[in-house]
């Protein structure tokens, strides 16, 4: 086998490919990622048995056709931090030769053939998405997840349809994310009933594939697996076996509650300011909503007291509410700076919702207020 290639397009091509390889393993080929140079296309392959991905390399020229098997950690670093613009790629017996023109390498081969095949998926039936909406609906969800809980379903993504539009949701149980968007559909498409679950690992693996913010992504569901292909990437994987909760049941009746429209970008600073002697035994930052002004304040033993106020546009009656401001943050931090949303809050026991005009909701539970 030997081939030539434009560097930066293999690294562009081998870094998401590589991000889906296992750093451990006990099989040690899985570390590694595996490469098929035919003389019409090159393809890059990644597993880690529970999530597989393909990759189509640009910029690849074949004097002789074959299949090699690159490790990440050496590979990868000839790719970073060489700086000859096209490498050469050789196999003879167990060795594998990368030569420039100011550099060479010699690392270690394996058996191409003991590398799992990550294999193509085809089906007539799919849901097409503007890559800019797909990685923005796993931005504001994948963070809510608990990949540590017991309760399997809560590691993952729940992905839901309703009509045209594609939902995600992600929960720990003490906080919600919600993001839904439009959808072109194909064919007949399941998805729902609690039941579509993709690991968290997936969807953020996906997200940072897609290169291309201009292309689509086709998500296809087969059984127990999910496969998402976006120009010229293929990702699969699992889903997650279990039941997910009833997330709409948390939704609090907004006919009850106080709605608040409030800019991101501001209040995402006087969070932080506020949090600086925030810690675990703070219990959190209590946020009051009265006369045209929201303050946060928050005390912790040895660290001392904060306040911090801001105004917005509400004049109602005085209610404050105690939250995590870690929840907070991470839910400004989802949106640009200048951002606006709408904060519905009922009381201090009741679960607080935030809003957007884009389809994206977020839902906190209170802490005690016994601080």
């Amino acid at each position: 086998m030997k081939f030539t290639f434009d560097r930066e397009m293999m690294l562009s091509s081998f870094q998401p490919a590589a991000a889906v390889a296992p750093s451990r393993s006990p099989k040690p080929i899985l570390q590694s990622v595996k490469l098929i140079c035919t003389e019409g296309e090159s393809i890059l392959m990644a597993t880690d048995t529970e999530v597989g991905v393909r990759i189509g390399v640009d910029g690849v020229s074949v004097e002789v056709p074959g299949s090699v098997v690159l490790p990440v950690d050496l590979f990868g670093q000839i790719l970073r931090e060489c700086t000859d613009e096209s490498l050469t790629v050789e196999i003879k017996d167990t060795e594998i030769s990368v030569d420039g023109d100011t550099s060479s390498y010699k690392i270690p081969s394996q058996n191409p053939d003991e590398f799992p095949d990550v294999s193509s998926v085809e089906n007539d039936s799919y849901l097409e998405m503007p890559a800019r909406l797909m990685s923005e609906l796993i931005k504001r969800t994948f963070f809510a997840t608990d990949s540590e809980s017991s309760r399997y379903a809560l590691g993952g993504l729940l992905l839901e349809l309703d009509g045209n539009n594609l939902i995600a949701v992600g929960t720990d149980g003490r906080r919600l994310a919600k993001m839904q968007g439009p959808v072109e559909i194909t064919g007949t498409v399941e998805l729902g009933s609690s039941s579509t679950i993709v690991p968290t690992r997936s969807m953020t693996l996906i997200s940072r594939a897609i290169v291309n913010p201009e292309a689509t992504v086709k998500i296809i569901v087969n059984d127990n697996q999910i496969v998402f292909v976006s120009d010229k990437i293929m990702l699969t994987s699992r889903l997650v076996e279990g039941r997910y909760p009833k997330w709409k049941d948390v939704f609090p009746s907004t006919t009850e509650t106080k709605s608040i429209d409030i800019g991101s970008g501001e209040m995402l600073s006087k969070l932080k300011q506020a949090a600086i002697v925030a810690n675990d035994d703070s219990r959190g930052i209590n946020f009051t909503f009265a006369n045209g002004t929201l303050t946060m304040d928050a005390q912790a033993a040895e660290r001392g007291q904060s306040h911090t106020e801001m105004p917005i546009a509400y004049e109602g009656e005085k209610i404050s509410v105690t939250m995590d401001h870690r929840y907070v943050s991470d839910f400004l931090k989802a949106l640009d700076a200048t951002s606006q949303f709408s904060i519905f809050i009922e009381n201090a026991q009741a679960a607080v919702l935030f809003t957007t005009q884009d389809g994206y909701s977020y839902i906190i539970m209170p802490l005690a207020t016994d601080r």
